[in-house]
């Protein structure tokens, strides 16, 4: 049942709630309307973490994993649709759900694997605006961690704006890395026959463990658990009472146009950071290059210009602002949807960054400034394995017609969500043997 969600983004009301789409108004004016929220779970699949494991995949070995960026992207499309789904027909978002079909006890184990994808996405944040900071400023890293504190304030400052305004602000971040990471790609010039065939799918590619590695962390920055969370709740900002003449399949329908045309957006931006490493570091020469820090200092002689390293460095720092933004709203739904707790977004804001500056500053004073890449790397690969318990819940309630009624997942739907569950439980499953090995 379509209805108006009781309260808008962040606490979950302190921004004003629903965009209206009039029901008569013509086809286009509808898409226009129902863009943006797809752009809000788009942002979530190009942070910091995306960039650490897509440069050092792609200085590693080359444009060979592309193809995971790829296929994780459009396992994301499939994934985030039935999450759009499940909000627009239920009017509940999946926390919600969580809650009414599981036990207190399931359902807060399955809180608490939330919450903790959400302090491995803004420890990625932490670090990667914290090393923006360096690259742009000059300043220690240290400095930038705690640089990175002072967000709150710009989430705080937040309150009160209408949805429209704060997907404008996303969207110009977006369009900040687009135009950073297209420029770059000039200055490199990729060997675009290799990346051709870097997209089609390679078993070879994934034969040794830290190809792996790097593959299921490309997999949990892509598929990020608390998008789904997110993406449920968000999409309901464009729904309208049936009263006022909306239908479930156009909202459906115009929802879908929004979150595939979004997220393509993403893919390529994700694909190009990859492309960019292994065509700038992976070649005779060019070194091989480990951490996203390195990429930075080298990426200009290679380009042979300055301006390389400084949109290299406009665009990670875009990157982790438009994220930090969208994880405040996702860690609000996820807070409010599982245990009815409801508190000021600068609140929710501050104590997740708490939680993530600790290890953020312990590993770089004792690791120092390489610890960055590691760090980051690693954050994806907590995400990945967190993944499998966001996505069992939304594939059986989207299965479920005591829940979604006719619009229950169709037979090749349900045979395909399930497919990518399995895959990727398997591909975690498979890497945590290979780490206890040794």
């Amino acid at each position: 049942m379509l209805k108006r969600p009781a309260s808008g983004p962040f606490s979950l009301s302190e921004v004003a709630g629903t965009v209206p789409v009039p029901a008569t108004a013509p086809f286009w004016k509808k898409v226009i309307g129902y863009a943006g929220p797809g752009l809000l779970i788009s942002v979530g699949y190009m942070d910091p973490g995306n960039w650490a494991t897509a440069i050092q995949g792609g200085s590693q070995f080359g444009y060979r994993l592309l193809f995971v960026v790829v296929l994780s992207s459009l396992a994301a499309i499939v994934l985030q649709c039935l999450s759009m789904r499940l909000g627009i027909v239920t009017g509940k978002n999946l926390a919600e759900h969580c809650r009414d079909q599981y036990s207190a006890r399931t359902s807060k184990a399955l809180w608490l694997g939330a919450e903790l994808s959400i302090i491995a996405c803004d420890l990625a944040e932490v670090l990667g605006c914290a090393l923006a900071f360096k690259l742009l400023l000059g300043v220690s890293l240290p400095a930038g961690v705690a640089l990175t504190a002072l967000d709150t304030v710009i989430v705080l400052g937040l309150k009160g704006k209408g949805f429209r305004q704060f997907e404008a602000i996303v969207l110009a971040l977006i369009a900040t890395i687009g135009i950073c990471l297209f420029v770059e790609l000039i200055f490199v010039q990729p060997d675009w026959a290799a990346v051709a065939a870097g997209i089609l799918p390679s078993r070879d590619a994934l034969s040794t463990r830290e190809p792996l590695y790097l593959a299921v962390g490309i997999l949990g920055a892509t598929v990020m658990p608390h998008n789904l969370y997110l993406h449920s709740w968000v999409v309901q900002t464009r729904i309208t009472r049936q009263e006022d003449g909306c239908r479930p399949h156009e909202a459906i329908a115009l929802s879908r146009i929004d979150t595939v045309g979004s997220l393509l957006v993403a893919l390529f931006i994700n694909a190009a950071i990859l492309v960019l490493a292994a065509a700038a570091f992976h070649k005779p020469g060019g070194g091989n290059v480990m951490d996203i820090d390195q990429a930075y200092y080298l990426l200009a002689p290679i380009a042979g210009t300055t301006l390389a390293a400084i949109l290299f460095g406009l665009a990670l720092l875009a990157a982790g602002q438009s994220s930090t933004f969208t994880g405040t709203i996702a860690g609000q739904v996820i807070m409010e949807g599982f245990l009815k707790l409801k508190i000021p977004c600068w609140q929710r804001r501050a104590i997740t960054r708490a939680l993530a500056l600790a290890p953020a500053m312990a590993g770089v004073l004792t690791l120092g400034d390489h610890a960055i890449g590691t760090m980051l790397v690693a954050s994806q690969v907590v995400l990945s394995l967190q993944l499998p318990f966001a996505l069992y819940p939304l594939i059986s309630f989207t299965d479920r017609r005591g829940i979604m009624g006719h619009f229950a997942n169709r037979w090749w739907t349900s045979v395909s969500a399930w497919g990518m569950f399995a895959i990727i439980t398997a591909a975690n499953v498979w890497l945590a043997v290979q780490v206890m090995l040794g």
